[in-house]
């Protein structure tokens, strides 16, 4: 009697888990195509600024003076985000010296031409904490010596243009309305009210959870061996661009790197100081570039849609080498954390476009004032 109704049971439940299978790869099918239907082509290639955004973007800056207050160490005031840096490195880099004709824009316009630049490698975290932890990877990049007129016209005497980017495709937020609800939810210490901000499941995030966790990566075996992505769109010349950068190992010589102990909270600094500096093998990435197909789903004002290589692939406009060199000194360590990055910082021809991006300009200029006042004060 007991043997049976355990049988009848085991049947039961066996029929259930096949009902919710089917109804839960039923659910995923209908929204992936619901997705699919939402998210086609064509596209503005034009900005789209939206009302309220400005008032919205000031809300943004007091969340960031926050966490720079809430993460303070006793001697410093740290970034908001991408507080910890793996070390700031000299770079040199070429434009292609056979790049087509259509590529040669803003600083990319002078085939063979060799830049001098700084190189920042970080963790994404707005608190420094051990490699080992998942986490987003950060790269910026700042040319040196960029003639052209500026884009900031308050700072006349900068000659320089920078490319900050991450080691994921896309964002987890898709414009400034989201991005202040996210980053105020976490300020608070409420993570899942970040992607559920309340108990209308019309509201709710999941897919920005998603790629925030796939954003959350294990480390890679060094900073040099990531891969890393604009995000945000710019200008690149009459076209709109996203860009990326690539390891290039076959540009420069055969290196293993020996196996770092990843217990270390700061192995990943150790990877690159390894490399660079023990072993004097340079590194190589090469600089490319994503055109924006109006006809095809590519937007601006949504950062969380990633834009598909099949409807544009990336092309090559310059290759990167981090030469052999002494970085992790506390002189050069102090110049590091002193260096601000900013897509503003550049020139007409790449100009920053859409709505994270806007928001980028206010935001990090506040908070870039704000941390470096109080650590003059220090």
């Amino acid at each position: 009697m007991l043997r049976s109704l355990w049988l009848r049971l085991g049947a039961f439940l066996g029929k259930l888990l096949l009902w919710l299978l089917a109804i839960g790869l039923l659910g995923w099918a209908l929204s992936t195509a619901w997705f699919a239907w939402q998210h086609r082509g064509p596209v503005s290639a034009l900005e789209v600024i939206p009302s309220g955004e400005a008032a919205m973007t000031q809300d943004v800056i007091q969340t960031a003076v926050r966490i720079v207050d809430q993460h303070r160490e006793s001697t410093r005031y740290l970034r908001d985000a991408h507080a910890k840096a793996h070390g700031c490195v000299k770079a040199e880099v070429q434009v292609l010296p056979e790049l087509a004709n259509d590529l040669r824009q803003g600083v990319f316009r002078e085939p063979g031409k060799t830049w001098q630049a700084m190189i920042r490698l970080s963790n994404g975290n707005a608190y420094p904490q051990f490699d080992s932890i998942r986490d987003a990877r950060g790269m910026a990049i700042k040319l040196l010596d960029v003639t052209d007129k500026q884009l900031l016209s308050d700072q006349p005497g900068r000659t320089e243009q920078d490319f900050v980017m991450f080691s994921h495709p896309n964002f987890f937020v898709s414009n400034v309305a989201e991005y202040r609800q996210n980053v105020a939810a976490q300020a608070d210490g409420k993570k899942m009210m970040a992607f559920f901000p309340s108990w209308d499941p019309r509201s709710w995030q999941v897919r920005h959870l998603f790629i925030a966790l796939a954003t959350l990566s294990p480390a890679p075996p060094s900073p040099t061996q990531s891969t890393y992505f604009s995000v945000s769109p710019y200008k690149f010349g009459e076209a709109n661009a996203k860009f990326r950068v690539m390891p290039d190992p076959d540009n420069c010589p055969a290196y293993t790197l020996p196996e770092q102990n990843h217990k270390l909270p700061n192995f990943l600094r150790s990877a690159l100081n390894q490399q660079l500096s023990t072993d004097r093998v340079p590194a190589c990435f090469v600089l490319q570039i994503q055109r924006q197909d109006a006809n095809k789903y590519m937007p601006i004002e949504d950062t969380s849609i990633e834009w598909k290589e099949s409807d544009s692939p990336f092309q090559t406009v310059a290759r990167i080498k981090l030469p052999a060199q002494d970085f992790d000194t506390p002189a050069l360590n102090l110049q590091c954390d002193n260096l601000s990055f900013n897509p503003w910082f550049g020139i007409e021809a790449h100009r920053p476009i859409g709505g994270i991006n806007r928001l980028r300009k206010a935001v990090y200029e506040a908070v870039s004032d704000y941390r470096h006042a109080r650590n003059a004060e220090q």
